[in-house]
């Protein structure tokens, strides 16, 4: 974006001033790498010392998963449950009718929703400085000592707990704070906290860093003798979570792909989605944003009136009846030292980023449009860029934007902390804004690796000339990279049958190949391809081939077919479909995890013939061919289950289903 990627073999240095000290790090932005570990830290000493400490120490936070990280999107591209499964944070359906979420677990699926998420991905071990157990034990009693901690994570955030008395937080992204002594504190992905602790007099200091969805922990221990722990975070409860967000009447399903990304639809997006609570979002349902000349994401207002320095936009969580959900996900907490707002008369430009997310095909995006639909938000140089980020996701986003520091606005007003990430909590609203001083192409973009890789990300532009060196790497190009096609696929090995799945896709286009064969010679083969209108909408067209009746192999029929799908509320794959000889057929298909590792599933296709192109049999008005199945599959691994089904062509059978 800002300067050429390193080839292979070759040396590119890096030439910056240095303007500021603090606590920062760098890794890879080509395609998955920084899963695999293309990451360090950075440490920029001050000129003069400021604060009282004797020793300091790097604490870099991240997570190693032993599959390769193409393997990992490709899985979380196909939808499949074995993440959860594995981490044991799945929400089957004994556990939610146990706990008396039934409800709430409908509501969930009419907005076409599993259930809540927290995190995606299993991991096999959380680190710290590359291990599991850190241990520093020549930090001496009464020494004081800066952590420098950083997470370098692809797509864990952490809740970070201290033993022995509460420590300093001093810095945040690498800029100092007004101290605060805080033990337990959340760090989102790309975030750098620093904290001075003191060594116990006796024993050794605990530092816990446990991932958000209570899958793991990862410790550094500082000093020597008996542990002085650190406290436990409670694990979360997601049946409890998704009760509270069906109680709160929370609208969800926003779109994550739009039917036309170029049509400006974020202030009704914003007014349809989210809490449904009268009276506290602005109506704009009657203003014609269409007609509106602007940028795409972005409206120019008239400031400059305004006091923008006292400012106290509060992006603190609405505190519900009850319980607030995402009430310590807030930074009220971090206050600059220093007056960070801007003049009043410095010209603001706002900008309205809907976070916007498909969990069932791992598509993200802003305003609904993802990377490589969308075009660049211009910034002018000299003026203020406002920025509202609403998140009607279920789950967090680090908002991460390249080469600036921005405020987020806070309940400490014109000293609202300067940070370079912002962590946006499941359906809520944070406001960060920048004053464009820099020049060229940045990137802003969800920290979540996989998140970023899906479409969550937006290029900055400055109306100023790109970097020559960047002439062979155009823009365009790096924001297809969110637009690859990832391929996968399902053997079923049974008693009765066997059937192959294929399919290739990407953000609007799929291809798929189907086959079933029953060992009573009962054919049937599909070859499509699909374009997704939007999230839950495609058109189809393709190629069916099948025998009418078993034992027939030498009785194949081919057809041509066109026809729409369509994912209904409450989770149902709806399949609507004419061949070439006029014959109508509607499909419907839905699986449901009803144990820890157990699936349920069913299909069942209705075709009529009407004899508009083959004549019917004598006496016969119309024909017509019921199909159906259903079935249990248990998963064994990533890769294997085993399945048990009974259909109405090829009879009752199980065997085993291969994930590939």
């Amino acid at each position: 974006m800002t300067t050429p990627p390193i080839k292979a073999g070759t040396t590119f240095t890096y030439n910056f001033p240095i303007n500021h000290s603090g606590t920062y790090w760098y890794h890879s932005h080509t395609m998955l790498q920084e899963q695999s570990g293309v990451f360090g830290s950075i440490v920029i000493q001050p000129k003069e010392k400021a604060l009282d400490y004797d020793k300091e120490l790097v604490l870099m936070l991240s997570d190693w998963t032993n599959e390769k990280p193409k393997d990992v999107m490709r899985t979380l591209k196909r939808g499949s449950e074995w993440y959860e499964i594995k981490k044991g944070t799945s929400t089957p359906l004994n556990q939610v009718i146990g706990r008396g979420a039934l409800g709430a677990q409908i509501d969930f699926w009419r907005q076409r929703m599993e259930g809540a998420d927290i995190a995606d991905i299993y991991y096999s071990a959380f680190l710290i400085n590359g291990k599991q157990l850190a241990e520093y034990p020549n930090f001496k009693p009464g020494e004081k000592v800066r952590l420098r901690i950083i997470n370098g994570s692809a797509s864990t955030q952490f809740w970070m707990t201290f033993g022995g008395e509460s420590p300093l937080l001093i810095s945040a992204d690498g800029l100092d704070v007004t101290p605060v002594k805080r033990n337990k504190t959340f760090i989102a992905i790309a975030e750098t906290y620093d904290f001075i602790v003191t060594i116990p007099q006796s024993g050794k200091l605990e530092f816990r860093a446990m991932a958000q969805d209570g899958s793991g922990t990862t410790f550094a221990y500082l000093g020597k003798g008996e542990t002085l722990p650190a406290p436990i975070v409670e694990k979360p409860d997601k049946i409890a979570m998704m009760q509270e967000m069906a109680r709160m009447k929370m609208k969800m399903g926003a779109h994550a792909l739009k039917f036309q990304p170029k049509k400006d639809e974020r202030f009704e997006m914003k007014e349809e989605y989210g809490m449904e609570m009268d009276g506290m979002e602005m109506d704009h349902s009657k203003m014609d944003h269409s007609k509106m000349e602007m940028p795409k994401d972005s409206m120019k207002m008239d400031h400059s009136k305004m006091d923008h320095s006292k400012m106290n936009m509060k992006n603190e969580p609405m505190q519900m009846e009850g319980m607030g959900m995402n009430s310590e996900y807030t930074y009220d907490y971090l206050k600059s030292p220093e007056k960070t707002s801007y003049s009043q008369d410095t010209p603001v430009t706002e900008i309205l980023l809907n976070l916007t997310g498909n969990m069932n095909r791992y598509i993200w995006s802003m305003n609904g449009v993802p990377l490589s639909e969308t075009d660049n938000i211009k910034i002018k140089g000299n003026e203020v860029t406002r920025i509202t980020l609403n998140n009607l996701t279920m789950m967090h986003h680090p908002m991460h934007l390249h080469g600036h520091f921005f405020r987020v606005i806070n309940k400490n007003g014109e000293y609202s902390p300067l940070k370079h990430t912002v962590n946006v909590p499941p359906m809520e609203e944070v406001t960060i804004e920048f004053y464009g001083d820099a020049y060229g192409d940045w990137f802003f973009h969800c920290h979540v690796l996989y998140h970023m890789m899906g479409g969550m990300a937006r290029v900055f532009s400055y109306e100023t000339p790109r970097d020559p060196r960047m002439e062979q790497y155009p823009v365009s190009k790096i924001m297809n990279e969110a637009n690859h096609f990832y391929t996968w696929g399902t053997a079923d090995v049974a008693s009765h049958m066997a059937e192959l799945n294929l399919t290739s896709s990407n953000l609007r286009n799929q291809f798929n190949v189907m086959a079933e064969y029953g060992w009573n010679q009962n054919l049937e083969a599909e070859v499509t391809y699909e374009r997704y209108l939007h999230d839950y909408l495609r058109i189809f067209g393709g190629v069916n081939v099948e025998n009418e009746t078993e034992d027939s192999l030498d009785e194949i029929e081919t057809t041509a077919i066109a026809g729409i799908r369509y994912l209904t509320p409450y989770l149902f794959n709806l399949d609507v479909r004419i061949d070439n000889k006029l014959r109508p057929q509607i499909g419907l298909e839905r699986e449901i995890m009803i144990f820890p590792r157990t699936l349920a599933f069913g299909m069942i296709e209705y075709q009529a013939d009407f004899g508009l192109v083959d004549d019917l049999p004598t006496g016969i008005n119309y024909g017509d061919e019921l199909t159906w199945n259903a079935g249990l599959e248990y998963f064994l691994s990533k890769n294997f289950s085993l399945m048990a089904s009974y259909d109405n062509r090829f009879g009752a059978g199980g065997g085993l289903s291969i994930r590939f």
